[in-house]
Order: structure tokens, then C-alpha cells, then sequence
């Protein structure tokens, strides 16, 4: 009601309808009815759910949420929207390898609708514009179609198929529902959450009563915060990933972040203590305030998302350019085209040096935009550092066991 009265109160201030409003609103009927009664003079940012997004897909791909900070940063690549005359004609298969500084990861239809990772055979035409990630968007320079790698013949490696996922949930809030919610859609059947949660900051009754359909059995625990409890319920099972969130409701930013980063560093104890039955896991955790990101490294976590900059980056890019905005859209929404880090195995061998155009025509041959790859190696010292977001088409890489190529595409199951 606040953003919607603020919004009013701007209107009858500033009359002029090309000014774009940015406002911040989580209920998604409110921010299509809010962008609507405007005729789009409000974008509207569901950050939230964004962040639920991130961190559900973070739970499942070593260094996405890592390659999302990167992508919305200000520091290098961002996504830019260019109109390239030398396209016209020819395919979005080409134009992927078009560009030698550029990554092209969707279209702009003459009408102004946004494609992301559209058909390669999709004929480009007067008046579309490419959508692309570049260092600036004097970057984003046309330098003939790769031949050699447009015609070449690539074999497509089958991917296995998907076996059930076990998640431990240690913390819970809202927006540990809204993650769970975007897990249901496309963890394998037979998968798991187990939820462990301290009842003096959440209800058991709320627990008990959580659904999220029939791919997926959720378990829970209900603690009083002891060590023991936390032994028991990471020992019970195998878990292909431990997430920790914040009670970003019960208590103050400052609590849920201590508390964060304190179940970090017991279940880092955990993984290291013989004898326990706790196997070493992922662990993903989300940081409330931005300022103590630096501090929860020490405490040795694999993925982290930083809710407030990662919120506020966001914002911030829509700000900058409105046009983005339907863009932003359709990579964080649970339908479409995503960002995704997959084992690098499903597109080339390892240990065998490869040129990243050569990785771009293998991923159009899967129908995914490939916009970099993620070191395993560079992400041991810090996560942000394993990532390396449009490399030079060009650019020799050789892959290693548990690198991941970064590609806009479907998400796969």
C-alpha cells in the first residue's frame, strides 16, 4: 500500500508519462495491475522473487549465484540491447557467432518484445535488435559470421537421466517457502527437503502444514538450536546440498545473519569432525545485509546469496535502462529462458584445450546461448573468481572435471 500511495504521489507531482517510476513490489498481482493502470509508465521490480529464484537454482548449480551478481554488477560484462544492421537476414544461430566480444543471448522484435534464446533458425529482420552481454555497448561490434564454426558438425551428448535430489534446509521464512516453491517445479520425482527449523522463531504448525506437490516428499524438524539436533538431522541422510536462510522474519537482519553465519561454521565443524555420520555437502547460504558478505566467507561457504545487493543491483540496472526490465523478466521467471552452469563433460571432454566459439556452436546445437564458463579451480579461492562471463570467441579454454559452461536455455531437469 506504501509503494502504491508513493507512486500516486509521484504521478501528481510529475506529470510527464515518458518519466519511467522504478518501484519494488513482490505481489505479482499488484505489479501487473500497478504496471498496467499506468500503461508502463511503472516498472514494476519483484526482487523477492528473484532472490528465491537465484537461490533455488544456486541450490542445484555450483556458481550461479555467483554468475548472477557478475551479470547485474556494474563493475564488468552487463546485458545491453543493440540494433546491428549486418544481421538483417540472416539467423539467431549466426548472429551467436557474430560477435567476437559480444554474447548474444536473445532479440528484440521490431514490435519490442523481448526473445530470450529464441529457435537458431529464427530469421532476424528489419528493425530487430540483438540482445547481448558485452564490457560496453560500443563492444558489441558485428565481425562476420565464424563459418568454420556455424557449418561444423557437432554431435550432441546425451545428458543422463535426472536422479532424486536430497536438500537440508537449516533456517526458515518466507522466503525459504518461495525457494522450495521454485525447487518443486523442476526437481527430479522422488526428491527430498528436510526442513530444520528452531520452533522459538517458527510456528511447528506452520511447518506441518507445508506442501509443494507430489514431486517432492517434505520432511521437518522442529529444534530448539542444540548441536546434537543439528548432528541428527544432517547425518540422517545423504544430502546433495545443505542451504542455509535466514528468520528474516522472527528476528532482527543482524540476529539471522550471526545465526547464518553461525550454523556455517558448525556444519563446517560437522564436515570436518570424524565419526558423526555427516558427509561433506554444498553448502548454500543467503546473507541478509551486503556488509557482512566478506565476513561469512571466512566462513567458508560455497554459494551465497547476498539478498540486499543482489536486490539493489537489480533495481539498479532497470533504473538505468527501463528496457531491461522485460528482460530481467523472462531470465528470473520460472518459465522461459534462465541462466544455468552445467557440467562442462555434456559439451566437451576434459583436459583438451578448446576455443570458446567452438563451446558457443556446441550449445546452439543443445539450443542454449553460451555466455562463459566457471572454473572449479578459480573457485576454490573465492566464488566470483571461478566465473568468467563472455570471454573472447577466440579465447583458448582447456575444461577440467567440475568446471560448468554458462548458458541462457531451458532449465534442465
Amino acid at each position: 500500500a506504501t509503494i502504491v500511495s508513493t507512486v500516486l504521489a509521484v504521478k501528481s507531482v510529475n506529470s510527464n508519462t515518458a518519466t519511467r517510476i522504478i518501484a519494488e513490489l513482490d505481489d505479482e498481482n499488484t505489479a501487473e495491475a500497478i504496471t498496467t493502470a499506468t500503461n508502463g509508465q511503472v516498472i514494476a521490480v519483484r526482487s523477492q522473487n528473484v532472490i528465491a529464484r537465484v537461490t533455488a537454482q544456486a541450490s542445484r548449480q555450483p556458481g550461479l549465484a555467483a554468475v548472477t551478481l557478475d551479470l547485474l554488477d556494474f563493475a564488468g560484462d552487463e546485458i545491453y540491447i543493440s540494433a546491428i544492421p549486418e544481421l538483417v537476414g540472416k539467423t539467431y544461430g549466426e548472429a551467436l557467432l557474430s560477435f567476437n566480444e559480444a554474447s548474444v543471448i536473445g532479440l528484440v522484435d521490431p514490435r519490442g518484445a523481448a526473445m530470450l534464446n529464441p529457435a537458431a533458425s529464427t530469421k532476424i529482420e528489419r528493425g530487430t535488435k540483438v540482445i547481448a552481454i558485452a564490457l560496453d555497448d560500443d563492444k558489441i561490434v558485428y565481425s562476420g559470421v565464424r563459418k568454420d564454426m556455424a557449418t561444423k558438425k557437432v554431435v550432441k551428448k546425451a545428458s543422463g537421466k535426472s536422479k532424486p535430489e536430497h536438500l537440508l534446509f537449516i533456517g526458515w521464512s518466507s522466503m525459504g517457502r518461495a525457494v522450495v516453491t521454485e525447487l518443486a517445479q523442476f526437481l527430479p520425482t522422488g526428491s527430498t527437503v528436510h526442513i530444520v527449523a528452531e520452533s522459538r522463531h517458527v510456528d511447528p504448525a506452520e511447518l506441518k502444514a507445508l506442501k509443494f506437490g507430489k514431486n517432492i516428499k517434505v520432511t521437518f524438524a522442529s529444534v530448539s538450536g542444540d548441536i546434537d539436533e543439528l548432528i541428527a538431522a544432517a547425518s540422517k541422510k545423504k544430502y546433495n546440498e545443505v542451504v542455509i536462510l535466514g528468520y528474516r522474519e522472527a528476528i532482527s537482519e543482524a540476529e539471522a545473519d550471526s545465526q547464518t553465519m553461525l550454523t556455517m561454521l558448525q556444519m563446517n565443524q560437522l564436515f570436518e569432525a570424524k565419526g558423526n555420520g555427516v558427509e561433506p555437502t554444498r553448502l548454500v547460504a543467503e546473507i541478509l545485509d551486503s556488509r557482512k558478505a566478506e565476513l561469512a566467507r571466512v566462513a567458508a561457504v560455497d554459494d551465497m546469496v547476498v539478498s540486499d545487493n543482489l536486490a539493489a543491483l537489480l533495481i539498479a540496472q532497470v533504473s538505468e535502462n527501463p528496457a531491461l526490465a522485460p528482460v530481467f523478466d523472462d531470465l528470473f521467471d520460472a518459465d522461459g529462458a534462465s541462466i544455468s552452469v552445467n557440467a562442462i563433460e555434456t559439451y566437451a571432454p576434459v583436459g583438451k584445450a578448446i576455443e570458446f566459439a567452438e563451446l558457443v556452436a556446441i550449445g546452439k546445437a543443445h539450443g542454449e546461448s553460451v555466455i562463459g564458463y566457471r572454473t572449479l579451480e578459480g573457485s576454490k579461492k573465492l566464488a566470483s573468481s571461478g566465473v568468467k562471463l563472455n570471454p573472447a570467441k577466440t579465447t583458448k579454454f582447456k575444461p577440467a572435471k567440475g568446471d560448468g559452461l554458462i548458458v541462457v536455455g531451458e532449465l534442465r531437469h
